[in-house]
């Protein structure tokens, strides 16, 4: 069995500016990513990262038929706007056994439950990242960090390596 990551966002571009490094590494370490997209077009980006990509509705299918990820990250305007990934976040958080972070402005109701958390990227990951960048047709800059609000970490002993630290 792999470890799964499931990425939720609006956009392929939301996507790839805020969690691309972090995807990549993800994947070259051998996890399952799949990126639940609201605009499923342009898809190019991600592939280049080496994420499956599926449109939102279908994905959101998925909860409750035994596909559990082991991390979710979260585009904040999609928490606030979408009471079925709202509910399955704080369901989750509540749990405790799935890593949850979102990305972009943290709602207030659940500012307490959640910490600042950052992602170092890989050289390579800072190269593909600018590859998916530049592929759509956006500013090819990348930071070192990706930082993200996260409400339980895997740690170490989880899957080999800790890669979103306390910021």
């Amino acid at each position: 069995m792999r470890y799964r990551l499931v990425i939720v966002a609006s956009s392929m571009l939301d996507a790839v500016r805020h969690t691309g490094g972090l995807l990549f590494d993800r994947v070259m370490a051998g996890w399952d990513v799949v990126v639940l997209l609201e605009d499923y077009s342009n898809l190019r980006p991600l592939q280049i990262l080496g994420a499956e990509t599926v449109d939102l509705a279908s994905g959101l299918e998925w909860q409750g038929r035994g596909i559990h990820p082991q991390a979710v990250a979260v585009a904040a305007d999609l928490f606030e706007r979408d009471t079925r990934i709202r509910d399955g976040f704080v369901e989750n958080l509540d749990r405790g056994e799935t890593e949850l972070t979102l990305w972009g402005d943290t709602p207030t109701d659940i500012d307490q439950r959640i910490d600042v958390v950052q992602h170092r990227l890989s050289h390579a990951a800072r190269a593909f990242k600018a590859h998916a960048l530049a592929a759509a047709a956006a500013p090819t800059h990348v930071e070192r960090v990706e930082t993200y609000r996260s409400g339980q970490l895997l740690t170490c002993a989880e899957y080999g390596r800790a890669d979103l630290v306390p910021a």
